[in-house]
């Protein structure tokens, strides 16, 4: 089973060596506070956390998985106390706005935690993760009162949130959608609609759930340009913030994904759910995408953390499984045969894993870096700054997605060939991986 070990020494190499990261933090609006001194302590205590206290639940977690009752989501045991300690840690608020609770720091902080998260327990790192695109919705396009409401709970970790975009008949040919919004007299919104694969749609963890969905009005032309965009609590929210009764929403069934069955993917169904609407009548598309390149390398970062976490536990099998001769002559003289690791086949998949995750980190590090500039672009109200660093990232982002999301699986794969048949185990952990 792979231990994880936060690969600091490769991350501050990074950091320090390539990027510069403290004099680009001091070069950002919201960089002051990011000190090397504070840096270093973001890391060592994400390391800690994610060593002691979600590493040891991957592998239990997915042979547990989520469990459903009357729409009711249980999650694996010991999931309720991590969060818990997610969030008394100040984690999801690392990089969100001080206005609203967080701690203001730069968005690349967030993704140097999300790595060291998500390579130690991805399916954990769903729940917070899928929060984020959530509140950068709220945050870029929801009004005063929407941004009161529903932001400081979400940037605590308090509450978490969910993007309801697919449905059964349409999975990224959003012109097929057929959720339907029905006005009411008071403003609100009747949602009528199922969606599917939605990560996070219920679950024991917070004690309310932002959902995010995509819906048509009655009135909406066909196509793309008809889609609007809704907030639909869980529970409704009452003006000092407390929960009101259970809004019409409820998961109808759990979608167990391998490898992350410890995350609660869900069918949604809306039943005439309460929903406000977000942005612009029929301009829902494009305030859903909105940091849609922000939400890519969080997509590469998948790649990333897969070949690491396959590589971390591929090494130290290869040293101590042992199997004939290297080919280039005897290497451990004492024994009978030479470890794994002398052959000089498994030594090109290792070194495989290792190019893979340090130079994937070095590309996401990179694309970071002009996040941090475009999101400072929105916070400084400079739009012209925000386009062009995002039209930077469109053409980058991509690239990372497609590229190490690819080499991630096949890194995971190596480390199954690198077990023998012992990959294909699951007591082992590299089919989890994979």
């Amino acid at each position: 089973m792979p231990q994880y070990k936060a690969p600091l020494r490769d991350m501050r190499f990074q950091l320090n060596e390539v990027f510069d990261y403290a004099g680009h933090y001091a070069s950002l609006s919201n960089g002051g506070d990011a000190t090397p001194d504070m840096v270093d302590a973001i890391l060592e205590g994400c390391a800690t956390f994610c060593e002691e206290v979600l590493a040891p639940l991957y592998a239990t977690g997915d042979s547990e998985g989520c469990s459903i009752t009357d729409g009711v989501v249980t999650t694996p045991k010991g999931y309720k106390e991590a969060y818990k300690e997610y969030v008394a840690g100040g984690w999801q608020g690392l990089s969100h706005p001080q206005e609203y609770g967080g701690q203001g720091l730069p968005m690349s902080l967030n993704l140097l935690k999300s790595e060291m998260m998500g390579t130690a327990n991805w399916p954990f790192t769903m729940y917070p993760g899928l929060s984020l695109g959530c509140m950068n919705t709220v945050f870029q396009f929801g009004n005063t009162e929407q941004k009161n409401l529903y932001m400081p709970p979400l940037v605590s970790g308090e509450w978490t949130g969910t993007m309801c975009l697919t449905e059964p008949q349409c999975g990224t040919d959003l012109a097929q959608i057929r959720t339907k919004a029905e006005p009411q007299p008071d403003g609100t919104y009747k949602l009528y609609g199922t969606k599917i694969y939605i990560s996070s749609g219920e679950h024991d963890l917070a004690d309310n759930i932002i959902h995010i969905v995509l819906a048509r009005l009655p009135d909406a032309p066909k196509g793309t340009r008809g889609i609007s965009l809704f907030i639909v609590p869980k529970f409704m929210v009452n003006a000092d913030r407390s929960l009101g009764e259970r809004n019409s929403v409820k998961a109808g069934a759990l979608e167990h994904k391998m490898g992350i069955r410890a995350s609660a993917t869900c069918v949604m169904n809306f039943d005439g759910a309460t929903g406000f609407m977000i942005s612009e009548k029929n301009k829902g598309l494009e305030a859903m995408f909105t940091f849609m390149n922000t939400a890519r390398i969080g997509t590469a970062l998948q790649g990333v953390a897969h070949a690491e976490l396959s590589y971390q536990g591929s090494v130290p099998y290869a040293k101590d499984r042992r199997s004939m001769r290297a080919l280039s002559g005897k290497k451990d003289p004492d024994h009978p045969n030479d470890a794994l690791i002398w052959h000089a086949d498994v030594r090109r998949m290792l070194l495989t894993q290792r190019a893979v995750a340090e130079g994937g980190r070095a590309m996401i590090y990179h694309a970071a870096k002009l996040a941090d500039h475009m999101v400072a672009g929105v916070a400084e109200g400079n739009k012209a700054k925000y386009d062009d660093y995002d039209d930077r990232l469109g053409f980058y982002t991509p690239i990372l997605k497609g590229f190490l999301t690819e080499l991630g699986l096949e890194c995971a794969n190596l480390g199954m060939q690198i077990f023998g048949g012992h990959g294909y185990v699951k007591d082992y952990g590299m089919e989890q991986i994979a």
